[in-house]
């Protein structure tokens, strides 16, 4: 099931149309209130969302999300006139999967919601318990230890350390991590890698000194964790 909130009444039919017509389950929403109450009913697989809500905006309801534990894994997409790029970084920063600007193509808009609902299934069919010398990284609890310390991180600070180690000894490049941990692909957003990188390493770092230099920077590509750290 895709809960679509979008208060254009136009907009919103005109995309769940087109979703139903894939094959997608799909409900629509016209602002914070009926959405609340419909998650509390029932948690959908992937969630839409416009950024100029009335009341509580797109941003704000984004973060409500990623802070109850029933939500925080959900895949989100944010649907929004706002389309420059440091709209979409800050979308992106915030802990939303992907980031769509207005006016966008119905099929576009289809095609992203199978991608987003694919990579999720495949996230569920990984190992669960990934390890790197003192880093343990358990996807189902969510959880990550550092020297055998808790590490607090963010949705995408914990998405990207997985791939890290799911890749053990590549390097990774920051396009490539844009794709595989945000699912978009446009190289300006590069940045966004970096700030991340930085966050994780110092988070684990201050659980157990030395693990945050494990994460190495592998110049002219991106990065890459240490295979025998």
């Amino acid at each position: 099931m895709i809960y679509y909130v979008e208060d254009d009444a136009n907009v919103r039919e005109l995309a769940l149309y087109a979703l139903r017509k894939a094959g997608l389950e799909a409900e629509g929403f016209s602002g914070a209130p009926s959405f609340r109450e419909a998650c509390a009913r029932s948690i959908p697989d992937l969630v839409l969302l416009d950024i100029m809500l009335p009341g509580t905006d797109g941003l704000s309801l984004l973060a409500e999300l990623r802070g109850d534990p029933r939500t925080k894994d959900l895949p989100i997409m944010m649907l929004t006139a706002k389309g420059t790029e440091y709209d979409k970084v800050q979308g992106l920063d915030a802990g939303a999967d992907d980031y769509l600007a207005k006016p966008f193509g119905m099929l576009e808009l289809v095609s992203r919601c199978g991608a987003l609902l694919r990579r999720t299934a495949r996230e569920a069919a990984r190992s669960s318990v990934l390890t790197c010398g003192g880093i343990q990284l358990d996807a189902d609890a969510h959880e990550v230890e550092a020297g055998g310390f808790p590490v607090d991180l963010t949705p995408k600070e914990f998405d990207l350390l997985r791939k890290l180690m799911e890749e053990k000894g590549r390097a990774l490049s920051r396009t490539q991590l844009l794709e595989d941990v945000w699912g978009v692909s446009f190289a300006g957003e590069t940045r966004t890698v970096d700030t991340h990188v930085q966050t994780l390493r110092k988070k684990l770092n201050e659980a157990s000194p030395g693990s945050g230099e494990l994460i190495l920077t592998v110049r002219s590509v991106g990065y890459r964790i240490k295979e025998g750290g």
